[in-house]
């Protein structure tokens, strides 16, 4: 996976589980199947949370790049 995929994901699918007061989010990377998961309260603005398991999928990617 090159720099450029890693800070521009391509396609990534998010799925918003509620969990009483609180949401978990989770942002799948479908090209490679990666997922993360975030939770935050269910007050939050979704795309907020979006942005933020994004933030962490992006992470996550580039680790996986950097153990490659």
């Amino acid at each position: 996976m090159s720099n450029r995929e890693v800070l521009n994901p391509g396609e990534v699918y998010f799925e918003f589980t509620a969990i009483g007061r609180n949401v978990k989010v989770a942002a799948i990377h479908a090209a490679s199947g990666t997922e993360v998961s975030v939770t935050g309260p269910a007050s939050a603005a979704r795309s907020d949370l979006e942005r933020l398991a994004l933030q962490k999928l992006v992470a996550r990617l580039g680790r996986e790049r950097g153990s490659e």
